[in-house]
């Protein structure tokens, strides 16, 4: 078993509602799906407040966000407080019920959703209108599509409240913890949670498993974000996609991920450089996602890490 699965094994305390997973006392984790063929949902973290619950990820499809709900429910506590840790959807999208829900919840993120609309989700959206144009009758198969279109129709509803663009410590639904602010990492502006009382650091997408994932990120910043990560003083780190670690499965991450970037900037055959990050990050990897893991970066290798330097650049904010 690899050793991960173990660390993670070892924090899984108590179930304390159906789909969560006690990671600490006041710390629950509600884990996402990343599953091949269908789009992902990122992960939940639940920190207990004493107005509260404060919710770092909302997830993407209304199964995945039902189960905050249920879990709040469960608890006989509303949710306070969102905290997204960047814009993509399967992190975002379940703000949507959740406030239809807990209509007094205040969000917590970095504004660059509000750009991303115009940019990246604009065109994502004409993508998702011509793929339900191309299924025909289909209807089926034009579902997951209109949800997908749905989300970025909600718009200014998944806009935070407050606007993260600096690192501070801050009190949130009577619970103290620190919110940093990551510039042109994996988007415009990353959110990661640290919550001192327990040492677990909610990273969002600074850190996925199989394998990173460069949609639209700056690598090299991206890098940079990893370590002010390692600054930082917590005990367990729960990746936007994957199982929690403790220090040394960060650090083999993080290693693992400066080799990927030294490949991909380098000669070597794209296959080579696929090959070093399953070797590097193996421990982190579980077998049954290994297929997973060659297949995104097979795509990003090429797709962005050699992308043109003008894309690069935009992405960098050169």
């Amino acid at each position: 078993m690899r050793s991960v699965v173990v660390a993670f094994a070892f924090l899984a305390c108590a179930d304390v509602a159906p789909g969560a997973t006690q990671l600490a006392p006041g710390v629950d984790l509600i884990p996402g799906t990343f599953v091949p063929g269908t789009q992902p949902d990122g992960n939940t973290i639940v920190f207990r407040g004493t107005d509260g619950f404060i919710v770092f990820d909302t997830g993407r499809h209304p199964e995945h966000t039902q189960k905050i709900i249920d879990f709040a429910t469960a608890a006989k506590q509303p949710v306070a407080a969102i905290v997204n840790s960047h814009w993509h959807l399967d992190h975002v999208g379940g703000n949507v019920l959740l406030r239809k829900t807990y209509p007094d919840v205040r969000v917590y993120a970095s504004p660059a959703i509000e750009d991303a609309m115009h940019g990246f989700l604009a065109s994502y959206h004409a993508q998702l209108e011509d793929a339900i144009k191309q299924a025909g009758d289909d209807a089926a198969k034009q579902a997951p599509w209109r949800a997908e279109l749905a989300l970025i129709d909600a718009g200014p509803v998944l806009f935070p409240d407050q606007r993260i663009t600096s690192t501070a410590t801050v009190t949130i639904a009577g619970r103290e913890v620190r919110l940093g602010y990551e510039s042109r990492a994996v988007t415009a502006g990353d959110v990661w949670l640290f919550d001192p009382s327990t040492r677990v650091l909610a990273s969002g997408d600074l850190v996925t498993l199989p394998a990173p994932l460069f949609d639209t990120a700056c690598a090299e910043r991206w890098k940079a974000a990893l370590g002010h990560l390692a600054n930082v003083d917590f005990s367990v780190l729960v990746p936007g996609h994957g199982a929690p670690m403790h220090r040394a499965e960060f650090a083999t991450y993080r290693r693992a991920f400066g080799k990927l970037l030294d490949c991909a900037a380098g000669k070597s055959e794209k296959n080579a450089c696929i090959d070093g990050w399953m070797r590097d990050a193996t421990s982190l990897i579980p077998a049954t996602d290994a297929a997973l893991a060659r297949s995104l970066l097979d795509y990003y290798v090429e797709g962005n890490l050699r992308a043109p330097s003008a894309q690069k650049a935009k992405l960098c904010g050169a």
